[in-house]
């Protein structure tokens, strides 16, 4: 049967696109992107797959026997699985940066609802970050240890939010190779540091419309090596978007404030959609207890797949499109769409 991507009704197999749960295809041409996914080598794809009913219900009881894997239309190997069960290594970043100062308190509550729905074997690190990076608890299975690293989060300045992503990946990599792994954070994503390199670029424009087309926001390089780190790892990032960052929602806007808002919040769904994750709009702060738990029960609905690609060796820079099969009907299956060879 041929894939039909566009199609409303679901089929027997799905081009993987979209992360767990996001019911709506995006258009295909995004697959062809160069700035759509991130650049890897091809020594091992690891996928985390989240498989879905017609209804939107996880589908948790799949086995290897019943994924199938194509890279550029090419049938691969699958070298590693895991089931849903499969504990997870996680990251829980915590945006203590002058932004959250006012509502602090509720997110610590959220945050601390997350660690409730883990599995007990979910090993969990708590990292905050502001001007510093600073790492409050490591890896461990002790939910009041993280507890209370989440209760002891503080600071107020800047949001250096790559240094911090970059950190937990960083962090991440000494869990192995063998470990599912991801991070959760809730920001509004307007990093100092590419904030000022956005204004810059943002000079003399008069109207949202030039602002917003002065910034290439995805080929952004620091963006990219954060990508390009958490794709060798086959690391998923979940951001918790803040209203407070969303450029629909400006109390003043102006073309320079517009430009830097819409650039900050297409890094932060590049982040979700090249990781196989899922951005999380926040519309209402009593929102983020239910966002943290949804996001929980995401993870713990993934299957992971490993491959060794045997395609033949393309030129660098050539786009390695990832198809999924399942031999099961009617259901959906959602991954990152691929890699770009380096």
């Amino acid at each position: 049967m041929k894939p039909n991507v566009m199609s409303s009704t679901p089929r027997r197999y799905l081009v993987a696109l979209l992360p767990l749960f996001l019911l709506f295809a995006v258009p295909a041409t995004r697959a062809q992107e160069p700035d759509d996914v991130v650049r890897t080598d091809t020594s091992l794809v690891q996928l985390n797959i989240g498989v879905v009913d017609p209804r939107g219900h996880a589908v948790t009881t799949l086995g290897q026997q019943n994924f199938t894997v194509y890279e550029d239309g090419v049938k691969q190997p699958i070298l590693h699985f895991e089931p849903t069960y499969a504990p997870f290594s996680l990251v829980l970043l915590l945006d203590t940066s002058g932004s959250t100062n006012h509502f602090r308190d509720q997110f610590k509550q959220a945050a601390a609802r997350f660690l409730d729905a883990l599995a007990p074997e979910d090993r969990v690190a708590v990292v905050q970050f502001n001007a510093k990076v600073k790492n409050l608890a490591g890896f461990s299975t002790d939910r009041k240890k993280a507890a209370y690293a989440i209760q002891i989060a503080e600071g107020a300045g800047e949001t250096h939010f790559y240094e911090a992503l970059k950190y937990a990946l960083n962090e991440l990599d000494k869990e192995g190779s063998k470990r599912r792994k991801a991070i959760v954070v809730m920001t509004d994503g307007l990093d100092t540091q590419l904030r000022n390199s956005d204004r810059a670029a943002l000079a003399g424009v008069t109207t949202d419309e030039a602002a917003i087309a002065a910034i290439d926001a995805k080929a952004n390089s620091t963006l990219n090596a954060v990508l390009a780190a958490a794709d060798k790892q086959g690391v998923t990032i979940y951001p918790l978007a803040l209203p407070s960052g969303d450029p629909k929602r400006l109390p003043l806007p102006d073309p320079v404030i517009t430009g830097i808002y819409s650039a900050a919040r297409t890094r932060l769904q590049s982040l979700a959609d090249r990781t196989g994750g899922r951005l999380n709009d926040i519309q209402r702060l009593e929102q983020m207890a239910r966002l943290y738990v949804e996001v929980a029960a995401e993870l713990r609905a993934l299957y992971t797949v490993a491959y060794q690609p045997h395609s033949p060796q393309p030129q660098p820079g050539k786009w390695r499109a990832i198809r999924i099969e399942v031999d099961q009907p009617d259901v959906i299956v959602r991954t990152r769409p691929g890699y770009f060879s380096r």
